[in-house]
């Protein structure tokens, strides 16, 4: 399995705030289980549905109806 690097935070006019961060590191064979599975970490059932912005070397989701986004990324393991 795979690492990634979740944050989730709050937006301001649409652009990540900063005011408060919550940091999760994930296990997952893809970036959609990551996805999937750092919801879960945040959110109690139903999670929310999210759109999706592809950066590259990241996404970035917003939560539909919160003022709420998170990013994710890969993490390399260092050998």
């Amino acid at each position: 399995m795979e690492k990634y690097k979740v944050e989730f935070t709050d937006t301001f006019g649409g652009d990540a705030n900063y005011c408060w961060i919550d940091k999760y590191i994930v296990e997952a064979t893809s970036l959609k289980q990551a996805t999937t599975k750092a919801k879960k970490l945040r959110y109690y059932s139903p999670l929310p549905a999210h759109k999706t912005s592809d950066y590259g070397d990241m996404i970035r989701i917003d939560i539909i109806g919160a003022p709420i986004c998170a990013f994710i990324e890969y993490i390399e393991e260092e050998i």
